[in-house]
């Protein structure tokens, strides 16, 4: 198995083992869930192999979060409808990640990164957030339809290799978690190659890891799973990063090709649904 795929087994298994119920008001289910769950990952591309995850969705999502956007009728329709659930009655997802990275701080954080690394790339200040205090905090009083789970990462640059820290405040861990784990590596070859380094190691801190009651079955079966799949790789290029500020199709479709090609998963679990 590759070494997202262990790891992944294990958290699995401590949650469902170790965890609590815990009864969520909000979603009217329980969850199974565990707090401080930890993955670090610096062999291949963590993609899950146990079973088939939809590439082309986490790949266009983080090209539409490069793009700085929150409307997902731009460029991100055109690959998946995911982020159409959380869009308010204006169309747009305020609290998009990439909005919030590139321009709703009145800063564009992402650009900032870039900088600062490149002139000091032993900085210790390449931090990146989603979270707005004076915002989100109100989420559940008002309503909202998202806010966000991945609310910060930092960008380190140690021996000429970029290692980036992403903290996740609640994570599914059956739907959810192989998404974003995918997702936020893509970002790391992306910024490690417009900086001209090498990929490090991928941590990704869950603060409340939790599997939904209509998921523990689902669970249960991926624990049983083994297979012999081959370390996926996938390098960026140095062109990546402005290609993906623009929306390119050609780009997004090139990746997703890529990991495809060397993509031979399990099958399917039927009947998965996200709980909102």
């Amino acid at each position: 198995m590759t070494q997202f795929d262990k790891q992944y087994k294990q958290v699995l298994w401590e949650v469902m083992n170790k965890g609590e119920e815990v009864y969520s008001k909000r979603q009217n289910c329980y969850t199974k869930a565990l707090a401080g769950v930890v993955f670090n990952l610096d062999e291949g591309f963590p993609l899950l192999t146990l079973r088939k995850i939809p590439i082309k969705l986490f790949v266009a999502e983080q090209i539409w979060f490069l793009m700085g956007e929150r409307d997902p009728d731009i460029f991100l329709r055109k690959f998946t409808k995911i982020w159409h659930d959380f869009s308010e009655e204006d169309g747009k997802v305020p609290t998009a990640y990439g909005y919030r990275w590139r321009k709703y701080f009145g800063k564009d954080q992402i650009k900032a990164l870039i900088d600062l690394l490149t002139k000091d790339p032993s900085s210790r200040h390449g931090v990146v957030v989603a979270w707005d205090p004076g915002d989100d905090i109100r989420g559940l009083e008002e309503k909202k339809k998202n806010v966000p789970c991945p609310y910060t990462f930092t960008v380190n640059i140690i021996a000429n290799k970029l290692h980036l820290h992403l903290i996740i405040r609640s994570n599914d861990l059956i739907l959810g978690c192989p998404h974003d784990v995918a997702g936020f590596a893509l970002l790391q070859r992306i910024l490690a190659a417009k900086l001209g380094v090498r990929v490090g190691k991928l941590t990704v801190s869950i603060s409340n890891a939790h599997i939904y009651d209509i998921h523990y079955q689902a669970a249960w079966e991926l624990m049983e799973r083994e297979n012999d799949h081959c370390p996926i790789m996938l390098e960026g290029q140095k062109d990546w990063f402005e290609k993906a500020e623009k929306g390119d199709e050609f780009l997004t479709q090139r990746i997703i090709d890529e990991l495809e090609r060397q993509y031979n998963p399990m099958p399917s679990i039927k009947g998965l649904k996200i709980v909102l």
